[in-house]
């Protein structure tokens, strides 16, 4: 069994100005100032009730479920406007399975919009399951994050390697214990992913660098 679990924001898809644009315009239509793009990349990676209310104490303001809501609603239709896959994206994927790996997407990203963005860019069928930051009672750093995903498919932590680009990427592989990978190319520092087993500095460098880390039999 060869499982590989896959962020979502700053891995498989740069959704920070999609992400940005719709904060922004809640945090507006509530009142509050605005943030660029570089303020909101470090608020990225806990989930969007998380996000928010790192936005709205930034502003001296307590996140309220109307703007939760507000949020939520703008983002499903806004969610793929200016955003992208990373170089490389779809070839990788298909090279990875054609190589026998089966592929989940684990994300702190509520369901709806994480599908969203998959269908959008055509990369949906490649997957087994995604594992949404409203699919369990638990998400990441949370280990049960990653191993409910690998449920999802059947699959079990032996043989699976967590990719992305946020501690709680890194933190959670190493609780269970899992291989991880540093997507350097996303939001995250490089302190972030400091326990990582390996890092990636390209999508296309999976592959090879994912067979690496499987033992040898």
């Amino acid at each position: 069994m060869r499982t590989v679990l896959l962020d979502l924001d700053g891995t498989l898809v740069d959704s920070l100005p999609d992400i940005t644009n719709v904060l922004n315009g809640t945090l507006q239509r509530a009142g509050l100032p605005s943030y660029t793009q570089a303020e909101v990349g470090p608020m990225v990676g806990d989930g969007a009730r998380a996000l928010l209310t790192r936005a709205a104490n930034g502003r001296g303001a307590t996140l309220s479920e109307a703007m939760m809501q507000d949020f939520m609603a703008a983002y499903a239709d806004h969610a793929t406007s200016h955003s992208r896959l990373y170089p490389d994206v779809p070839d990788t994927l298909a090279e990875l399975k054609k190589r026998g790996w089966t592929l989940l997407v684990c994300t702190n990203k509520p369901a709806v919009p994480a599908q969203i963005i998959l269908e959008n860019f055509e990369i949906a069928s490649f997957f087994a399951g995604v594992g949404a930051g409203d699919s369990f009672p638990v998400r990441k750093p949370d280990p049960g994050h990653l191993l409910s995903t690998l449920a999802l498919a059947g699959m079990t932590p032996e043989g699976a390697i967590m990719v992305g680009d946020h501690s709680n990427d890194i933190d959670a592989a190493g609780s269970i214990p899992i291989p991880s990978v540093w997507a350097r190319w996303g939001y995250g520092t490089d302190a972030m992913g400091s326990a990582a087993t390996a890092i990636a500095e390209r999508f296309s460098d999976l592959p090879d660098l994912l067979e690496s880390l499987m033992p040898v039999t």
